[in-house]
């Protein structure tokens, strides 16, 4: 906003500075994803499908879709943001969270102090679904 208004200016943008980060995850028990298997494949699918919609479509497309969570928010600016967010990757292009990406989260809330005990990738990252709708 401020930028659009002339009094401020871009500096950093953390989504640049940060790197790859899993900002939203989605997660589930063990059993029910054993016992729902077409449950979490077709959200997953569905999440993948918005992830497509967000770089397949234009910045004022997107922005339309999204501006009832936004509705104090020009649809001009909501445009702005969302071109900005796809020139930095700060939008997913699948939902296959990496490992690479996970240990970057860790990192950042380890040096924040935020981070009791890391975790290790392999024991609560499931990718199955991921990569069985990214094919």
């Amino acid at each position: 906003m401020f930028e659009k208004e002339g009094i401020g200016h871009i500096i950093a943008s953390f989504g640049t500075e940060s790197g790859h980060l899993p900002y939203t995850v989605f997660m589930a028990k063990d059993s029910f994803m054993s016992d729902n298997p077409e449950v979490i494949e077709k959200f997953t699918r569905a999440i993948h499908k918005a992830q497509d919609f967000v770089y397949e479509k234009s910045p004022e497309e997107v922005a339309e879709a999204i501006s009832p969570f936004f509705e104090d928010t020009d649809l001009e600016l909501i445009a702005t943001v969302v071109e900005r967010y796809r020139s930095q990757e700060s939008f997913a292009k699948d939902p296959i969270l990496d490992e690479a990406e996970w240990n970057n989260l860790q990192d950042i809330m380890d040096e924040a102090g935020e981070l009791p005990k890391r975790m290790d990738y392999n024991e609560l990252v499931d990718t199955t679904f991921a990569e069985k709708v990214s094919k």
